[in-house]
């Protein structure tokens, strides 16, 4: 038996008084999961990265392990939520324009003492100072500064498109704009090179584009990290008690942790490790989170049909943005109809084993968005499910 079919058969058995769709966690996994993104990062402290969870009560077993401190959130919203729960260092990734919630974070001292949030421009500290409605209390702010790599003279960009601040006189000039403004302190310095983090760089199938990956990367570590160094002594000659400078992402933890500049790396994909993350020479994680639909159908030999299925990730629109067929292992999904809203032929020798009623197991290519599609999550270990964890979802939490 490989390893998958005997993963396969764990799965089965640990869910067989259920009744599908539903969605799992493998603890064993999970937790191996974390232990390599520990080893990564070095001794450098990882931000979980709440989007990638997006199920508090994993989130916080992974924040009682060692080498795990503070959440990064996705909405402004979301962090004061998690502010509520106990979740005392929250970093928002990304700037809101949430006036309502940004009154409540003004007016509350335990909040504005926990979430710190992300701004790269002047008109979104203008924009808090109009949400305040009265609430006085200080709002911690982080900078982000662009990670882009750009060529010949920046005709090619390389990277996702966030902060308008590039050079280090760009950031320098914002950190001192808070430093005169009442109201808010400078507290952190966040860069994600998603260019480097997120994208595969092993290919199957795919040589000569895993190579011009990989050179890419190269180059873009190497440029980020010189200006990255600069960016950090710049933005401290105007707030020497900066607080964090955070880095990275699932994919490249280990060459941002080397990096003095960087004091804490990002990362929560690694985690359940989606199909997305499978094309790395850097590590090599193990699927922990799978969702699994009914075969409802058999048309014909070689195909079942599975209930829904068609959860696409998003991002750029291609085939590697589909959930995987991932066990038994041999499926494919038919060119003609892909991934459905209600029903997912699916092809291949396989299929013919299967029966009405079994089920198929998938690993979605981004970890978690899977948690928008179900309420809850079913924690395995070995072969039994031990506890059963509501998702944001089934918190009735769907920030976007």
């Amino acid at each position: 038996m490989t390893p998958r079919a005997a993963d396969r058969a764990r799965y089965d058995r640990a869910t067989a008084h259920l009744d599908a769709p539903i969605a799992v966690v493998d603890l064993d996994a999970f937790d191996a999961n974390a232990d390599d993104l520990v080893r990564r990062a070095a001794g450098k402290p990882i931000r979980v990265a709440s989007k990638s969870v997006r199920c508090r009560a994993l989130l916080e077993r992974v924040l009682a392990r060692d080498g795990f401190a503070g959440v990064m959130s996705f909405t402004l919203a979301e962090s004061l939520w998690l502010a509520r729960a106990g979740f005392d260092d929250v970093l928002l990734a990304y700037p809101s324009v949430d006036r309502g919630t940004f009154a409540e974070l003004a007016a509350d001292p335990k909040l504005a003492a926990a979430v710190t949030v992300m701004v790269d421009d002047p008109a979104q500290l203008d924009l808090v100072d109009l949400s305040r409605a009265g609430g006085t209390e200080e709002i911690r702010v982080c900078l982000e500064l662009d990670t882009a790599l750009r060529l010949f003279g920046g005709r090619v960009r390389i990277g996702a498109r966030r902060s308008p601040l590039r050079e280090p006189a760009q950031l320098a000039e914002l950190a001192r704009s808070i430093a005169r403004r009442p109201g808010f302190r400078l507290v952190g310095l966040m860069a994600y090179e998603g260019h480097v983090a997120g994208v595969g760089d092993s290919v199957a199938g795919r040589p000569l584009r895993s190579r011009a990956v990989r050179l890419m990367q190269s180059a873009a570590r190497k440029e980020l990290a010189e200006r990255r160094r600069a960016v950090v002594r710049a933005v401290r000659l105007v707030a020497p008690e900066l607080e964090f400078v955070n880095g990275g992402g699932t994919g490249s933890v280990q060459h941002t942790a080397a990096e003095d500049s960087v004091t804490e790396i990002a990362a929560g994909s690694g985690l359940y490790v989606p199909r997305l993350f499978d094309n790395y020479t850097s590590f090599r994680g193990r699927p922990a989170a799978l969702f699994a639909q009914p075969v409802v159908r058999r048309p014909g030999v070689g195909v079942v049909t599975v209930l829904g299925g068609g959860y696409p990730a998003s991002g750029a629109p291609g085939r590697d943005r589909l959930p995987e067929p991932y066990l038994p292992e041999g499926l494919r999904y038919d060119a003609q109809e892909g991934a459905g809203e209600v029903q997912t032929p699916l092809l291949g020798s396989a299929a013919d084993d299967l029966l009405i009623g079994d089920r198929v197991w998938f690993r979605h290519a981004k970890a978690g968005e899977l948690c928008e599609r179900f309420d809850e999550l079913l924690l395995i270990e070995g072969d039994r499910v031990t506890a059963t964890v509501p998702t944001y979802r089934g918190e009735g939490r769907t920030y976007l």
